[in-house]
């Protein structure tokens, strides 16, 4: 009885001992700064604060009670476009006014042991454990009142995982997790028949495994946004070959190559119609506490290399990677043009564009779905939000308030704004994933807006030949000679 009593003390101390050594591994660490202080233009960096086991937070989806919609700005109104979909992601307005949104979740994870069983417990607490859909689906709104009035499937064979969406010319491009394939699809039709044809195999799954794509003016391109398997390299460089990078197909050619790399996990791809420039969002690095480091918002100009894993914010060096670093990283790593908050997940993006319909508060500038942290104390996210840019086309200021707060107060959240995009009659529509709704949000009052008009310069003369010592051309002072415009 003696020794059985022992033992049976000896359990009750270890189980009592892991759940006060589990209790301080959920506590985490709290954040010492607001989302404010680590926006805009010249974000606040602050001091690392490395993890080894990262901070929980996870807000989870309750919905939103009949009647019930998001806070909007002042002048601004929110109805149901569409309800009861399935995982709503990417939506995409075709020529025609038709919207298409892909019903899609993450493909099975293949991360074992504690670390895969954290990350599905985590991502089913948050909404996202599901199988996916894996469906396209058309909304129609037939008579302009911001709500769609016909709804159909338009493919579900072939998907897996399926994300962006591009059309031109007759034909529909769709991203699945590991490949881009484009379909045969005439405009008004309701069901795409026909097998696809691959167009690009793309790295599979990983941590992050969205898929967006973006055509070029001329449509003579198409880019793809692809993230890291990993939070910093840590399965090693080999597991992100081809990953964390936005690549660009020819398609007139058939080739692919790298157009930006050193991005953690770009996903909304959008064209500046004040600079003609493709602009992106991006998820950065986790573990160095609850103010690192922001995600950001910037131009992706091509052959921009932004240092992930090895630095964030142009020069800041991560020594937690084990990976060599690149000589002279430092020196050509970009600094992300504008930060939208740490953890934050800025996921769509959209500039307001010609016809749009959200008064002169919204005149001129990028609109980003911040779909919410789950590794953040206090939660940040969970709203949509405008960035105002300038005549020049560079963004100013702090991000303001479109969609306010999707949290509830009570560590729940009634949903997450996905992405963003416009109606034919100048709405934004904001698809929910978690609650399955897409909201339609409009100034009712406001007149359809005039186009932009994009700002063009002289470019920069090239050199023509080398003058002193070559490494001269990384300092400061060249870059203000011979760039003054500091890109």
């Amino acid at each position: 009885m003696t020794i059985l009593r022992n033992i049976g003390i000896a359990v009750l101390v270890i189980l009592v001992l892991a759940a006060i050594g589990i209790a301080l591994l959920l506590r985490g660490s709290k954040a010492e700064l607001t989302v404010e202080e680590v926006t805009g233009t010249d974000p606040t960096l602050a001091e690392p604060n490395s993890e080894w086991f990262p901070t929980i937070r996870v807000a989870e989806p309750v919905g939103w009670a009949d009647g019930e919609k998001p806070e909007a700005a002042k002048g601004l109104q929110v109805v149901r476009f569409a309800e009861g979909l399935d995982h709503p992601r990417i939506i995409y307005r075709l020529p025609n006014g038709d919207i298409l949104v892909t019903l899609t979740n993450s493909p099975p994870r293949d991360v074992g042991g504690i670390e895969g069983f954290i990350m599905k417990t985590l991502m089913g607490r948050a909404g996202a454990g599901e199988p996916s859909p894996n469906q396209l689906v058309l909304l129609r709104d037939s008579d302009g009142d911001g709500r769609a009035d016909a709804r159909q499937v338009l493919r579900e064979g072939g998907l897996d995982s399926p994300s962006g969406i591009a059309w031109r010319d007759g034909t529909l491009y769709l991203a699945n997790h590991d490949a881009l394939l484009a379909f045969d699809y005439e405009l008004g039709s309701t069901t795409i028949t026909g097998k696809p044809r691959k167009l690009m195999d793309l790295p599979a799954a990983g941590n992050h495994w969205m898929r967006n794509i973006i055509l070029s003016p001329d449509g003579s391109k198409i880019y793809v946004a692809v993230g890291s398997a990993s939070n910093i390299g840590e399965q090693g460089m080999e597991a992100e070959e081809g990953r964390a990078m936005i690549w660009e197909h020819d398609l007139e050619e058939g080739s692919s190559r790298p157009y930006a790399t050193g991005l953690r996990n770009a996903n909304g791809l959008a064209w500046n119609p004040l600079s003609g420039e493709l602009w992106t969002t991006v998820n950065e690095r986790d573990m160095l506490g609850g103010d690192l480091v922001p995600d950001y918002l910037t131009n992706v100009p091509i052959g921009a290399n932004y240092g992930w894993p090895w630095v964030y914010y142009k020069n800041t060096i991560d020594r937690r990677v084990e990976a060599p670093m690149p000589n002279f990283l430092t020196e050509y790593a970009r600094y992300p043009e504008y930060a939208l908050g740490p953890h934050v997940a800025a996921l769509g993006l959209t500039f307001t564009n010609e016809g749009h319909r959200m008064g002169s508060g919204f005149a001129r500038g990028a609109f980003v779905a911040r779909h919410g942290s789950w590794n953040r104390k206090p939660p940040s996210g969970y709203d949509v939000v405008f960035i105002r840019f300038d005549e020049r086309g560079n963004p100013v200021g702090k991000p303001v308030p479109v969609l306010g707060s999707f949290l509830n107060g009570d560590g729940e959240t009634r949903g997450r704004p996905t992405w963003v995009e416009w109606t034919d009659k100048g709405g934004l529509l904001v698809s929910d994933d978690t609650a399955g709704i897409i909201w339609h949000v409009i100034a009712p009052k406001a007149e359809p807006a005039p186009a932009v008009k994009q700002v063009r310069g002289k470019s920069l003369k090239p050199q023509t030949e080398l003058k002193g010592d070559p490494r001269e051309a990384f300092t400061d002072e060249f870059a203000k000679k011979f760039n003054p415009m500091g890109n």
